[in-house]
């Protein structure tokens, strides 16, 4: 299995991409965008298993998001019902669930890692809080570990940003699957850069002009409850690029499966 280098102009590709399959089917594709962000709320109230199980469902989450752009490339029509079709390969759900386990596993082990080393300044940071109210030495006792674990999840990123499709598509194990996200990531991490800075400077303008609507005099209220729509419609084009972003580094499924 050979992963193609790209440039990194492939970062800007995959969201123009990204935004040639949302207009193509734009009501699917919010669509499911919308149940994961219904997913991702539910799991929050539902603390502290709700996070730990959505988590988990991540790998299956994003192999029927990469399905889901695949057949709307292809022009098929999507709909609720044939959301989960893609989950029902024997064993499939199973073996995605488990590499959800294992990216539960290492978030935690990376999280207490990082942050054991800082337990004791964040003690004193939270019992400063709650004498005096003073939120000021938690931000600067949480600022270096937090940069920490960022830089340390982009690594933990590469490892299973391909690996549930290609568990999916190539039938790899777990460990291949792994291995495989790795070095296809490592080969295009100049492209997956310009692909991050791109994305974040995007949501990054949605706060920019929400926060300029209430400057001018537009309420909160008002502004939040147009932002929420706006945030799903950019997390569709953005769940959309995903799929291009495989295709480009592995080719189109249908030449892999013809191999």
């Amino acid at each position: 299995m050979q992963a193609v280098k790209l440039p990194a102009s492939a970062g800007w590709q995959w969201i123009f991409a990204g935004w040639y399959l949302f207009r193509q089917q734009p009501m699917a594709l919010f669509s499911w965008a919308m149940f994961i962000t219904l997913l991702l709320i539910v799991g929050t109230v539902a603390a502290p298993i709700g996070p730990i199980l959505f988590i988990a469902l991540m790998p299956s989450i994003t192999y029927v998001t990469l399905s889901i752009s695949r057949d709307v490339h292809a022009g098929h029509t999507i709909g609720p019902k044939k959301w989960l079709e893609p989950l029902r390969q024997p064993g499939l759900f199973k073996k995605l669930f488990l590499l959800g386990l294992i990216y539960v596993a290492i978030c935690l082990g990376v999280g207490i890692l990082v942050f054991l080393p800082f337990a004791g300044e964040l003690s004193t940071a939270m019992q400063t809080l709650a004498d005096s109210q003073d939120v000021a030495p938690l931000i600067d006792a949480v600022r270096k570990p937090m940069i920490m674990f960022a830089v340390l999840y982009f690594v933990l990123a590469a490892l299973f940003w391909y690996s549930p499709v290609l568990i999916g598509w190539h039938n790899t194990s777990i460990v291949q699957s792994l291995f495989f996200s790795a070095i296809a990531c490592w080969r295009n991490k100049w492209a997956f850069l310009a692909y991050g800075v791109a994305w974040a400077a995007i949501f990054f303008m949605v706060d920019f002009i929400m926060g300029v609507l209430v400057s001018l005099g537009v309420s909160i209220d008002l502004t939040a409850t147009l932002q929420v729509p706006v945030n799903i419609a950019i997390g569709s084009i953005l769940y959309a690029s995903f799929y291009p972003t495989y295709i480009s580094v592995f080719g189109q499924p249908s030449e892999i499966t013809a191999s």
